[in-house]
């Protein structure tokens, strides 16, 4: 690591302990020339994943509206905001771990639902009225004797 006092291009770890909830490391380190210290950080490098929209459009995935998408179902619900960062840390995990580049938004959509519906019921058929594009009240009708069902 190249000192940002001299440039001399050697330095020593002097301590290192994890920042940013473990998904950081950061790094005291001294020149070996000048003997000054700095502080360095260690991320993992992570490939983009774009999002394949259903009219056939890209963007990069965004853990925001993922996360905000969420909390709109559970408005008004009981549901901690740290439970919804887990599950969006979660998926994102889940995905990056597919090692697909490219994923679509109806996978992504699905597991959000096979989330939702175990945390909370009311918002996962908040969030597949919106996802699924209910029309009418025979629709929602059909999904909630489909979670009935699946509970019974």
């Amino acid at each position: 690591m190249k000192c940002p006092y001299c440039g001399y291009g050697e330095s020593k770890v002097i301590d290192s302990r994890p920042a940013e909830e473990g998904t950081t490391i950061r790094r005291r380190r001294e020149c070996l020339s000048c003997q000054k210290r700095f502080t360095t950080y260690e991320v993992m490098e992570r490939l983009p994943l774009i999002v394949v929209k259903k009219n056939g459009s890209r963007q990069t995935f965004d853990r925001v509206k993922l996360l905000n998408g969420m909390i709109r179902a559970c408005e008004k619900r009981k549901v901690p905001m740290s439970e919804l960062e887990r599950i969006a840390n979660e998926i994102e995990q889940e995905l990056q771990n597919s090692l697909e580049r490219e994923v679509s938004s109806r996978e992504i959509g699905e597991l959000v639902m096979q989330r939702l519906k175990d945390l909370d019921e009311v918002a996962y058929v908040r969030f597949a009225s919106v996802y699924r594009e209910f029309r009418d009240i025979n629709t929602f009708m059909q999904e909630i004797k489909k979670l009935l069902s699946d509970k019974s």
